[in-house]
Order: structure tokens, then sequence, then C-alpha cells
């Protein structure tokens, strides 16, 4: 970009500003052609600090100007610039949520259970919705909200006792694990939801309701699936359906939104069932899968070089285990994908080692040198617990 002053530029690419160096160029050309060549304007002068106090001042107000140009679109705004920008989509920033867990209640049928509450092996109370009603089939699902804020696991059968105990209701379980809790939504994380909300009004049925999807409370991960042939295809889905898988949010209302959205006469199809009531009162059976976690279990077998020492070790544990923590919901992992992680890629430490062998496995005891294949409602996990890193000769 070729800069005539020092003011900010705007073209079809975007705003473009003069950077310090050029600012203060600028400057004492200027002053010398006032006062001459000869001027000495250099760092150790006091005409060569003003005049870079100056370019200094003229170099934040471009800064100022350049933010405020790109708060107005999603894709450069940052900060609370972004979270105002988002809302002509319907959408606010997520503030941190307490972890949910889907339960299912048995009883007598009709029963009402009103604020009730109950307890995983941890001892962790988890809150069910105000007001639940156990069906005519003397069972219920619902979904329970842990009352600890942050991230609070629980594994499935885990949620076994009735806290609040009520005339009627027997007992209650969950059968997949909970999702669990997470921070402050992130820029990054606003703006890839922001994208996704705008596929509401597509041409794509499956892209507005995964949108719509993205745009309910709690939900962290999902992934559409669509099968438009006949007959059964490789996932197990049965033809002229649909598949969601979403990890977190309320199972109610995900239902609610998928029967909202798809298309008449279009099957659903996943394990967790709930049904909805059209505008007509007719009841609609709306099945999805919660992913199913997959713990991956690591090896990394390397030759210390000079420099290396055990917080190297500590390093590449959570390189590996945030890679595949980030992977999408029925993603494969691919061995060699492994090694980028692994050797710390822009890491000056990663200078200090070389791997010799590198396995993954779903357990310490069945690790091969080979992808790891993830089934389409499934998706993989892993902790530095998990990765091992050992020093051979």
């Amino acid at each position: 970009m070729n800069f005539t002053g020092t003011a900010p530029v705007i073209d079809a690419t975007g705003i473009h500003a003069p950077t310090y160096a050029y600012l203060l160029d600028w400057l004492k050309g200027k002053y010398r052609e006032i006062y001459g060549n000869d001027i000495y304007l250099e760092a150790d002068s006091q005409d060569g600090q003003w005049l870079a106090i100056l370019a200094s001042a003229i170099n934040d107000a471009n800064s100022a100007a350049v933010a405020v140009f790109n708060a107005f679109s999603p894709a450069t705004a940052q900060g609370a610039s972004l979270s105002s920008n988002v809302k002509i989509n319907g959408l606010i920033r997520r503030t941190p949520s307490n972890s949910t867990v889907d339960v299912k209640l048995t009883g007598q049928a009709g029963i009402t259970i009103t604020n009730g509450v109950v307890r995983d092996s941890g001892n962790n109370r988890w809150a069910l919705p105000g007001t639940v009603v156990i069906g005519t089939t003397g069972e219920v699902t619902v979904t329970a909200t842990c009352q600890t804020a942050g991230s609070v696991l629980a594994l499935p059968g885990e949620v076994s006792q009735i806290a609040t105990p009520t005339r009627g209701w027997q007992t209650v379980s969950n059968l997949t694990a909970a999702a669990p809790g997470r921070p402050v939504e992130t820029d990054a994380e606003l703006r890839n939801r922001q994208a996704n909300s705008v596929a509401l009004p597509s041409l794509t049925v499956l892209d507005g309701i995964a949108g719509a999807i993205s745009a309910l409370p709690g939900v962290s991960r999902y992934r559409p699936y669509e099968n438009d042939t006949k007959v059964t295809d490789a996932n197990g889905i049965p033809g002229n359906s649909i598949s969601l898988v979403v990890e977190g949010g309320d199972v109610t209302e995900i239902a609610r939104t998928i029967a909202l959205k798809k298309t008449p006469g279009a099957g659903t199809y996943g394990t967790t069932t709930e049904k909805i009531a059209d505008k007509y009162g007719i009841l609609h059976p709306i099945s999805f899968f919660r992913p199913v976690d997959v713990v991956v279990f690591v090896k990394v077998e390397l030759k210390a070089l000079a420099g290396y020492s055990s917080s190297v070790a500590s390093k590449i544990k959570m390189q590996v285990a945030q890679y595949i923590d980030a992977l999408d919901i029925g993603e494969t992992v691919y061995l060699a994908r492994l090694y980028l992680p692994a050797n710390l890629a822009g890491d000056p430490e990663g200078e200090t080692f070389d791997i010799v062998s590198l396995t993954i496995g779903k357990s310490a005891s069945s690790l091969a040198a080979d992808n790891l294949v993830i089934a389409f409602n499934e998706a993989a996990s892993s902790d530095i617990a998990n990765v091992d890193v050992e020093v051979v000769t």
C-alpha cells in the first residue's frame, strides 16, 4: 500500500493504516522541508524525540480508526463490538455455563415432580426442570443441570440418586455422559456460531436445522447427517431420514427445534427420543444422538536430544490432548496428523527430541500405529493422563 499522507486508506480490500516507521519518516521529511536537509533529527535529539511523540500519537489515532472500522463486521470485530454485532442475528455471547446431563426418570404414570434434584456418585447435585410429568409409559427423559458451575463430569450410570424424594418417583439414571460446562465464549467461537446462524433461511433444510441447533443455549458441538436414499446407509441411518448428534443443550428444546425445522414426512434417527406436539396437538417422536465419548490413548516414544527435559514431555502431552479434544464429532483420529502437535510445531523445544514411534488406541493395551476410526455419533477426547511420553535409547 502506497500512502501519500498520515491518514488510513479504505479500498476494496478493507482499511489500511501507515506504520509508525512510515509516519516518523513522513514527519521528518516535512520537517526538513521547513528547516533544511541538514537538520539533525535522530532519536538522541530534542527535535527527533518530539517528532517521535507526534508519530506515536498519529499511529494511536489511526489504530483507533482501524478498530472502529473493523468493529462493524462480525468477521473482524472483537470483544464488546462483536457481542453487539451478532445481536442482529438474534445471538448473544454465551456466559459461563453449568454441566448438563440427560436423565431418565421412572415412576407412576402421571406423577408430577416439582423442583426435583438428583445426585451423582460424587455427591454433585443436578436440578431437574421446574415441573416434570412422568409419561403414560412410566418414564420420561429430561435434561438436568448441575448446581455447581463449571466443568462437572458424570459418566453413564453415575447420576442414580434421588435427592428430593417424591411420591411415585422411583428411579433416575443417565444413559449418556454429562456435557461439561464451559467458560465464557471466545471471539472465534462466537464468529463461528454467527456464521452458522445465517444458514437458518438457507435453501438447504439441513443447514437451517443445524443453524437453529447451534443457536440453542448450552449446545457446544453438533453434527448433522442426512440419508436422502430409500435404503439404510453405512451409518445405520434409515432411508429418507435425518440424524443430528448434539452435545449439550436441553433435550426438549433440541427435539422441538428439529420438529419445527424439518420437512414434513422426514424421519429422525437417534437414541434420544422426545415426543413433541405439533400445533394440532399430535405427538411426534423426534430422535437424535448425544455423542458417545471415546477416550483416546496415545504413546509417544522419543529420543532425547540436547536441551530435552521433563517439562518438554509435559508440553507434548498437553499439545496432543488439546489437538484430540478439538476434533469434530465423528472425525477420525489420523495418526499422521498427530505428529504435528507431538513434534511441538513452531516451538523451539521441538528441536530437543526426535520421535521414534507414535501409537494410538481406545485403551492403553490396544495401541497401534494406525488411524483410529470414530463412529458418526462418537467424539474423540483425551487428557494428559491418557498420553504417555517415553524416552528410549
